[in-house]
């Protein structure tokens, strides 16, 4: 995630509990499990930023103004590579929704509204290739992809080995990835490699100058 923008109506959350909101979507969409290598995780915390916006006018379609007694409205928009969108929306979504609704319940008001009643609306856009700056300079989708990676393709120059019958350890991200017809893989050295995204293969392959068109042997 580059960018969080948390939309909500003036004075419906105090200052503890938007820092509260902006920490749990970070600490949420970002999680140290099984899916990434902390070492990315980490890296990705270091150029996400949540800003919590309390617009002075907010008009609904559905009534005159947003009403100051009404339960809270949320508008989320989250920036992220163009390529990375389509894969991230829908559990993007989903976690987005779940985060708000904590917030909802902390605050003694009914968290189960999010999802019956369309008072949260997340939208999931993505920034076209060289519209992001980082370091002072333009940066792409392989840009960030080697940024947020580095740490973890240092570490583990080889990629690591999946213990599980069935599963590859992308060599980028260190995200465990069922090997199945459908799974981006790559063969090096007689090794078999599985890749979360096209962009983890294409890094892994550029990295070691192979080709994209090695297949998966049958």
């Amino acid at each position: 995630m580059l960018l969080i923008e948390v939309f909500v109506p003036k004075g419906a959350l105090d200052e503890d509990e938007r820092q509260a909101l902006g920490r749990r979507l970070i600490d949420t969409l970002m999680v140290e499990d099984d899916s990434h290598a902390i070492e990315v995780i980490d890296a990705q915390r270091t150029i996400a930023q949540v800003l919590v916006h309390e617009p002075a006018t907010w008009v609904l379609g559905d009534r005159p103004v947003a009403d100051p007694a009404s339960p809270p409205r949320y508008l989320v928009r989250v920036t992220v590579p163009a390529s990375w969108r389509k894969e991230m929306c829908e559990a993007t979504v989903d976690i987005v929704t779940g985060v708000l609704a904590e917030t909802e319940g902390a605050a003694g008001r009914d968290p189960g509204r999010l999802r019956r009643e369309p008072h949260a609306t997340v939208l999931v856009e993505g920034v076209t290739e060289g519209g992001i700056g980082l370091h002072g300079r333009v940066m792409g989708s392989m840009g960030l992809t080697e940024f947020v990676s580095r740490n973890y393709r240092d570490r583990t120059p080889g990629g690591e080995a999946s213990h599980e019958r069935d599963k590859l350890i992308d060599p980028i991200c260190g995200m465990s990835v069922d090997l199945d017809d459908s799974t981006l893989t790559l063969v090096h050295e007689g090794v078999l490699y599985g890749f979360c995204h096209g962009m983890c293969r294409r890094a892994f392959a550029d990295e070691h100058g192979l080709s994209l068109a090695r297949k998966r042997p049958s």
